[in-house]
């Protein structure tokens, strides 16, 4: 039997793409999009991340893998690092989705998230937090949410991308 598809995902980009970077492979969008669905039936998939004009062949690339992205507008600092953190987005929008979705998935695996999670749980709208790494993971979620938390390094065999043409990013 299939799955409907009711429940919406929130994706915290940089927190997702740093702990994957950190264990030495590339997430494939396409494939983790269609994961989420299929595993979790994920019906909106919400990506925030910074805005950075010279991305927007990534940003096309994700919308058409079916994610719908939130920018925030960056901060780029004197020594070229730029600063796009989304938390807030995210929650915000979780909670404006609330009535739309019958369970969120919480993709990071940032304490800041801890009483987003807390929350959910709470009203019984928590599906899963899919966090990075178990090594990338807040204590602050692996304490009190462990039984809530798979890790997407369990999936790189699945979700690897594999160089078949020019890498979208």
């Amino acid at each position: 039997m299939k799955k409907p598809f009711e429940n919406y995902a929130f994706i915290d980009s940089q927190n997702l793409n740093l702990g994957i970077r950190d264990l030495g492979w590339s997430l494939d969008f396409k494939k983790f999009r269609i994961y989420l669905r299929e595993k979790y039936g994920v019906k909106k998939a919400f990506l925030f991340l910074g805005f950075i004009p010279a991305n927007q062949g990534l940003y096309t690339a994700l919308q058409s893998n079916g994610f719908i992205l939130v920018f925030k507008p960056i901060l780029e600092y004197k020594d070229g690092k730029v600063k796009g953190n989304c938390d807030a987005e995210l929650v915000l929008q979780a909670m404006i989705e609330l009535p739309n979705y019958k369970e969120a998935i919480l993709i990071s695996g940032d304490g800041d998230f801890h009483c987003l999670v807390k929350y959910l749980l709470e009203k019984k709208k928590l599906k899963k937090v899919l966090a990075p790494s178990h090594a990338s993971c807040s204590i602050l979620l692996t304490r009190l949410f462990g039984n809530q938390i798979n890790f997407v390094e369990d999936l790189q065999q699945k979700l690897s991308y594999t160089k078949k043409g020019k890498h979208p990013s």
